[in-house]
C-alpha cells in the first residue's frame, strides 16, 4: 500500500505541472462513473465505486447497481487495518475544555515535553495501524507552522523551549518575535517568518514530530484538520453581536465553546476574521506563497503543482492549510474534516466550497481516504462506537458526491437506522450510490480532550465497542488523548493493552483452521480477500457445509465478504449439526467487510453451514471463523 500510495501521488503532482484550473481538475468520479455505466438501458452493470440513479431506472436495475458498487483500493486497505487510533491535543488539553473559544492566548500552550514516541508505543498496544492526529480543532489553533495564522504553535513558548539557548539568542528571539506580534494583526504570516528567528524547539513542530514517530514506528498518518474555525470569527461581530448574545442566553442552555467564550471575553478571536465574514468569492491561487515562502522556486518550476481557483477568503484559508498538510506532511491515508458550523445560530455562517476542497484533495492525493468525502468514509450516526446491526456501505445520495459534505446526502441523515436497504436505495429522491464505508468513532475517555477527572473505559467495554465496530462491518476509531504533561497517561495505555490481548486472544486462534485440509475452509480461512466461496450456477442463495476433523467449542462467529466484489448479502444464517438435524447458532442480514456475531451460549459441534439466505447477486463469502471468547482482564472504574 505504501508504494501504491506515493507512486499515485507522484504521478498527480506531475500530471499538474503548472498552473491547473480550478474548472481543469480531475474529472469527479460521479461524473466518470455515469460515463463508464453508459445509459439506464445498459444491459450490463460494471462494477464502480460510485453509480447515478438514472432517469427510467427501475427498482431491480437500481438493486443491480447498488450490488456492482466496489470500493477503491485506498478504501479496501483501510477497511482492513480495522482500528485506527485518534489524537486530540492542543489548547483545548491545557485549558481543559472540550471545545475552546477561540481567543485564547497561545502562551497557554506550554507543554514540558510532548512524548510523540509513548504516543504511538499506546497506540500501537492497542492494535492500531494508522493515528489522525488533529492538526487544527474547532478552536483555530495549529499544531504546526502554517504560514496562514498567526494563532500557531509558533507563537506558543513550546515553539522556543530549548535548553540549550543561550541568552543572547533568546533576547534575540524575543525581539523577532515582538516584531511579529506588532504585525500579526494585518500579516498572518508574521510568526511563520520569524519560525527560525532563535532558540527554536527541534519538537515545536508538533505534527511533524507526530508524523515521524509514526513512520518510525510503524504506523500510517492521517490528520484532521477541522473546517469550523473559533479563531477566524470576525472581530466586530464578535464584540458586537455574539458576546452579547451569548450573555442573554440562559446559562443552563449555553453550549461548551459559549462559556467558554465567555471565561476568555473580552479578548478577540486570535485570528484573522476569515470565517463567514461575507467576503465575495474572488479569482486566487493555491498555494498563495508569503513573503519569504520557501516554496515559490519549486512552484514556480513546477515541482509543486497551483490550482487557480475562485473561493471567498476562509476557503482560501482553508485550502492553503490543506496544501501545507499534503504537500509537506504526505502521503496522507486519510483526512478528517466534519461539516460543523457552530456559529449559525447566532448569526454566522460560512459556506464551505466542498466541490473544490474535493477536487483540490483528489488531485493532491488520490488514494487518500476523505472522511465525509466522495467514495470515502462516513460517520457512523454516534459517537460512541457503536455501527447498525444491518451496516451497508453501500449507500445512497440525494446529490452528486464531489459537490457537497457527504453526510447531507444520506437519506435521511447520517443517523438514519435504516441506510442502504433496498427501500431506501429507491427512494425518489436518490441521484447516486456509491461505497461509502462507516467509521466508528469513540474516545477512551468521556472527553475527546484529556480531563483529569475523567477515567478511561475498561478493556472488557473496549472490547464491546470492538464487537459493535469492526464486528459490524465498520472501523474502529478510537481517540486517545494525551495529558497536558505530554504523555498518554498510564491507566490509558493499560486498558488498552489489556484490550488488544483479550483480542489477540480470542481472535488468534481460527477454530476453523483444522478443517483446511477442504480446500473450501481453506479459502475461507485464509487472510486473501479474493478466496473464497459463492453458490454454484450464479446464484443469489445457497448454503456451503464445513466438516471439522473432530468437534469444537464456539461461541463467536466471524464472516466476511469480497468486498472487492461489492457487498451483497442481505440475510444469512450460521447453523451447526446437533442430534441429528441443523440447528441455527446464528442468524444476521449483512455482513460486508466483517460481521461478528457473539452466541448466547457456547456452541460444541464438528460441522457446519454457512447459509445465504438472500442477497442483491451472487455473493463471495472471503472469510469465516469460529472463536471461543477470552474475556479482557485488567481493573478500572469505566468511563461510561
Amino acid at each position: 500500500m505504501a508504494s501504491r500510495f506515493t507512486m499515485s501521488r507522484r504521478e498527480a503532482l506531475a500530471a499538474l505541472t503548472g498552473t491547473v484550473a480550478a474548472s481543469g481538475l480531475a474529472t469527479g468520479t460521479a461524473a466518470a462513473a455515469s460515463g463508464a455505466e453508459g445509459a439506464a438501458t445498459a444491459t450490463r452493470v460494471r462494477p464502480a465505486p460510485v453509480m447515478p440513479v438514472e432517469p427510467g431506472d427501475s427498482a431491480a436495475r437500481i438493486v443491480e447497481k447498488a450490488a456492482h458498487i466496489v470500493p477503491r483500493p485506498a478504501q479496501v486497505a483501510w477497511q482492513q487495518r480495522e482500528i485506527i487510533g485518534f489524537g486530540h491535543f492542543g489548547m483545548n488539553t491545557f485549558t481543559d475544555r472540550e471545545w475552546g473559544s477561540g481567543m485564547e492566548e497561545e502562551a497557554r500552550f506550554d507543554p514540558r515535553r510532548v512524548d510523540v514516541d509513548q504516543w504511538m508505543r499506546a497506540y500501537r498496544a492497542m492494535g492500531a495501524e494508522l493515528i489522525i492526529f488533529t492538526a487544527k480543532h474547532h478552536d483555530g489553533f495549529t499544531l504546526y507552522p502554517t504560514r496562514y495564522t498567526c494563532h500557531s504553535v509558533v507563537a506558543s513558548p513550546w515553539w522556543t523551549r530549548d535548553a540549550s539557548c543561550d541568552e543572547a539568542t533568546a533576547e534575540e528571539t524575543a525581539r523577532a518575535r515582538a516584531a511579529a506580534g506588532a504585525r500579526r494583526g494585518e500579516d498572518p504570516s508574521a510568526y511563520w517568518r520569524v519560525r527560525d528567528a532563535g532558540c527554536r524547539n527541534p519538537e515545536g513542530d508538533v505534527l511533524g514530530s507526530v508524523v515521524r514517530a509514526a513512520r518510525a514506528g510503524g504506523l500510517r498518518v492521517g490528520v484532521y484538520l477541522s473546517p469550523s474555525d473559533g479563531a477566524e470569527l470576525p472581530h466586530a461581530w464578535h464584540a458586537e453581536t455574539y458576546i452579547p448574545w451569548v450573555r442573554a442566553r440562559p446559562e443552563s442552555e449555553r453550549s461548551s465553546a459559549e462559556r467558554a467564550t465567555l471565561e476568555d471575553a473580552p479578548a478577540p478571536p486570535a485570528g484573522h476574521g476569515r470565517f463567514g465574514n461575507g467576503s465575495p468569492p474572488t479569482a486566487r491561487t493555491i498555494p498563495t506563497l508569503v513573503e519569504g515562502d520557501d516554496r515559490a522556486e519549486a512552484v514556480r518550476a513546477g515541482r509543486l503543482p497551483s490550482f487557480d481557483v475562485t473561493v471567498d477568503d476562509y476557503d482560501a484559508y482553508y485550502l492553503n492549510q490543506v496544501y501545507e498538510l499534503f504537500t509537506e506532511y504526505g502521503p496522507l491515508d486519510e483526512l478528517w474534516l466534519d461539516g460543523a458550523n457552530p456559529w449559525a445560530a447566532s448569526g454566522i455562517s460560512q459556506p464551505y466550497d466542498f466541490t473544490t476542497w474535493f477536487r483540490i484533495i483528489r488531485a493532491l492525493s488520490p488514494d487518500t481516504v476523505v472522511f465525509a468525502g466522495p467514495q470515502g468514509a462516513r460517520w457512523v450516526g454516534n459517537e460512541d462506537g457503536v455501527a447498525r446491526t444491518t451496516e451497508w456501505s453501500v449507500v445512497p445520495a440525494t446529490a452528486d458526491p464531489d459537490t457537497v459534505h457527504n453526510e447531507g446526502l444520506i437519506p435521511g441523515g447520517a443517523q438514519a437506522e435504516d441506510i442502504g436497504s433496498r427501500e431506501v436505495l429507491t427512494r425518489p429522491e436518490v441521484r447516486f450510490l456509491q461505497w461509502f464505508p462507516a467509521e466508528a468513532d469513540f474516545s477512551l475517555r468521556p472527553g475527546w480532550f484529556f480531563h483529569p477527572d475523567e477515567a478511561p473505559k475498561t478493556p472488557a467495554q473496549l472490547m464491546d465497542r470492538y464487537l459493535s465496530s469492526v464486528g459490524r462491518n465498520a472501523v474502529m476509531l478510537l481517540n486517545v488523548p494525551p495529558a497536558p504533561d505530554g504523555r498518554v497517561a498510564r491507566a490509558d495505555v493499560e486498558s488498552l493493552t489489556a484490550f488488544r490481548t483479550a483480542v489477540q486472544a480470542t481472535y488468534g486462534t481460527n477454530l476453523l483452521a483444522p478443517g483446511r485440509a477442504d480446500p473450501v475452509i481453506a479459502a475461507l480461512t485464509d487472510p486473501a480477500l479474493g478466496s473464497g466461496w459463492s453458490p454454484p450456477g450464479g446464484s443469489a442463495t445457497g448454503h456451503v457445509d464445513l466438516t471439522l476433523p473432530r468437534a469444537v467449542t464456539f461461541d463467536q462467529v466471524r464472516l466476511g465478504e469480497d468486498i472487492t466484489r461489492g457487498q451483497r448479502v442481505e440475510e444469512f444464517s450460521v447453523e451447526a449439526w446437533a442430534g441429528g438435524g441443523w440447528v441455527t447458532a446464528a442468524e444476521g442480514s449483512t455482513i460486508g467487510y466483517s460481521r461478528i456475531l457473539v452466541l448466547p451460549e457456547p456452541v460444541t459441534a464438528r460441522r457446519l453451514r454457512v447459509r445465504v439466505r438472500r442477497a442483491r447477486a451472487t455473493p463471495r463469502l472471503a472469510f469465516a471463523g469460529l472463536y471461543l471468547t477470552v474475556p479482557p482482564t485488567g481493573a478500572g472504574t469505566g468511563a461510561d
